[in-house]
């Protein structure tokens, strides 16, 4: 496995562990909304790294290979709607106010970003490992 995707593999498990202090603590918590704006921070720094270090690498094989890139935009297609998801989410509870959905939301949130990373994991890491491998 490369060094990359080892990194992106850490920050994986980083946010996740974020975000369920967030649900353990509460968002009406100090250490709740600390636990967000770190959750929020690790994911946005993860998805630059991702747009300049792993993608770029994808997007030269998509260029020769159609079927990687249909796989490649719906895996856009679909981090896109989790990205203003996550977003909206973050924006709307940082300031510690709960709300009546906040239990659904972090969920949603949770189930999202889990199945995201498990397929990116699966796919993705694993077809960027193949690419560096054949260089």
């Amino acid at each position: 496995m490369s060094g990359l995707i080892e990194e992106l593999k850490k920050e994986h498990e980083e946010i996740s562990a974020m975000l369920q202090r967030v649900k353990e603590y509460g968002i009406g918590s100090k250490e709740g909304r600390h636990a967000l704006l770190l959750a929020k921070e690790g994911l946005l720094a993860h998805l630059k790294k991702e747009d300049e270090e792993l993608y770029p690498v994808l997007m030269k094989e998509a260029d020769i290979d159609e079927s990687f890139k249909r796989t490649l935009d719906i895996f856009a297609k679909d981090m896109a709607e989790i990205s203003d998801f996550a977003l909206e989410f973050f924006n709307t509870y940082s300031k510690g106010e709960l709300g009546p959905d906040f239990a659904e939301n972090v969920g949603f949130l949770f189930a999202k970003l889990s199945q995201r990373i498990s397929k990116e994991e699966i796919v993705i890491y694993a077809k960027y490992d193949e690419l560096v491998k054949r260089r």
